[in-house]
């Protein structure tokens, strides 16, 4: 017993709704796409369950976040997914694959054969228990990666108010639902082992900023440990929790948000793997020509940094999962994946960006006791990250325009007084055309130095001058 299909998206995630929009847009045919997931709903937003989903009045609910709404694009229910004769496979776990014949094997004895896999798994939460601690069986104890968690906070949430909530971890999801507990009236207490928030991304300095306004919301941190165990009642819930450095918390509920594991396990011995993730190429297409991965499972090369990462946020699986859509659908036309990393996020009132790398030199800029400063990174001489809090949607696309054009840096502190005005006068600059390939049957010549947009306009008001003359010379030539 099995289906077959042409194109199989495996997960159900952001990457697969982002996928399946850009196949409809190309004009797959109906029967020809099925989607996998073992979530029990279509494909959504993800960012929305540490954010809207959490808030105490009007809180998001699907439908209203449905893939594709994050990018402003149509909102995918399973209405649009049957309208359009692609497949929904949900609650649906595969327990192998067999990317030689081209199979996948669920959980209840289906056999699902494809011509083209795209591989959008994700990544898993980490377990307290993988670092030896255990209790995540407490019904007080949360993680958050899908709709499933999402729910489970909610329920464990509601009857906190007043009381008091332990938040393992200092990264995104840390800082995202602290907030949104504290929102809810719950009394926070975020543990990590690092000496600041964030500590992957932040600088110190920006790291102490975000920590202030957070104790000015009545957020305690406890840095540099971590927790040793729980203790619980006789039902089994988690009533205090204990840190190796020997303190003790008291806890209605506990959020554990300490990273994460790419779903790579089904392909494990079958497919190139590196840095954690499936190793692809520019065109987002595995070690076997018949596979493709996208989004946190994939390892890609960022052309600008010129070395292979593997990205955990939801821009990068959206536009990944495009692109590998792209490049099935019409490989000629499609070029490399040539993407900016981009990271993003909002609590309280606060909402920053960071585009590019954050290696190099920091140099910080703007006033860090108002509302609006950021920092650059710069190595070997050029401008290769940019991080903004408070901007403009003007200012955010400059600085991701300045940091892909990757400018040469000679002074560090005039880049420091200039700050935020650098990036907006680099971004307004005409941008150079890549160097232009004349071929021919004998030799090649390349145009090493940049055009520039004047100089083609200026070319343009020659031509037509020149043919204005010819036109008013002939015409009298023909008088004479």
């Amino acid at each position: 017993m099995g289906r077959a299909f042409v194109y199989v998206i495996l997960g159900g995630g952001v990457a697969a709704g982002y996928a399946a929009l850009e196949f409809a847009k190309r004009g797959v045919s109906p029967g020809e796409l099925c989607i996998i997931s073992e979530e029990p709903v279509a494909p959504y937003e993800r960012p929305a369950l540490s954010k809207g989903y959490l808030l105490p009045e009007a809180p998001a609910r699907l439908p209203s976040f449905h893939t594709c709404v994050g990018a402003n694009e149509e909102r995918l229910t399973p209405k649009w997914y049957k309208e359009r004769g692609i497949e929904l496979v949900l609650g649906t776990r595969v327990k192998s694959a067999d990317v030689r014949r081209k199979t996948l094997l669920t959980a209840t004895g289906e056999t699902i054969s494809y011509k083209i896999l795209i591989i959008a798994t994700g990544a898993r939460a980490l377990k307290l228990e993988e670092f030896g601690v255990n209790g995540s069986d407490a019904e007080n104890v949360c993680y958050l990666r899908d709709l499933a968690d999402a729910n489970r906070i909610v329920d464990v949430m509601q009857p906190c108010s007043g009381g008091n909530a332990v938040v393992i971890g200092g990264g995104y999801i840390g800082m995202e639902c602290a907030a949104s507990l504290v929102i809810n009236k719950i009394n926070v207490t975020m543990v990590f082992p690092e000496a600041h928030c964030m500590a992957r991304l932040f600088t110190p300095k920006i790291a102490s900023f975000y920590e202030d306004y957070y104790v000015f919301k009545g957020v305690k941190f406890v840095k540099g440990t971590v927790l040793s165990s729980f203790d619980f009642d006789s039902n089994g819930k988690v009533t205090a929790v204990m840190l190796r450095d020997g303190s003790r918390l008291p806890a209605d509920m506990v959020v554990v948000g300490i990273g994460i594991r790419p779903n790579t396990t089904l392909f494990e011995g079958q497919l190139t793997l590196e840095k954690g993730g499936i190793k692809v190429n520019g065109r987002l297409q595995s070690s076997n020509s018949s596979v493709y991965a996208v989004g946190d499972v994939a390892t890609f090369p960022v052309k600008l940094f010129g070395e292979a990462r593997r990205l955990e946020h939801v821009d990068s699986a959206r536009k990944s999962a495009r692109h590998a859509v792209a490049a099935i659908m019409d490989l000629e036309k499609t070029g490399e994946f040539d993407y900016l990393p981009f990271f993003y996020s909002r609590v309280f009132a606060l909402s920053w960006q960071f585009y590019g790398d954050n290696s190099g030199e920091a140099i910080h800029f703007g006033d860090f006791s108002g509302s609006k400063f950021g920092a650059y990174w710069v190595s070997k001489g050029h401008l290769v990250g940019s991080f903004l809090e408070g901007g403009t949607k003007e200012d955010y696309e400059a600085i991701a325009k300045a940091t892909r054009l990757k400018p040469a840096i000679d002074d560090s502190a005039m880049l420091e007084t200039q700050g935020l005005s650098f990036a907006l006068a680099v971004s307004q600059k005409p941008s150079a055309v890549p160097p232009v390939e004349i071929s021919s049957s004998t030799s090649t010549v390349v145009l090493k130095k940049p055009v520039y947009v004047w100089h083609a306009t200026a070319g343009v008001v020659v031509a037509a001058s020149v043919a204005a003359f010819a036109y008013w010379y002939g015409r009298r030539r023909r008088r004479w």
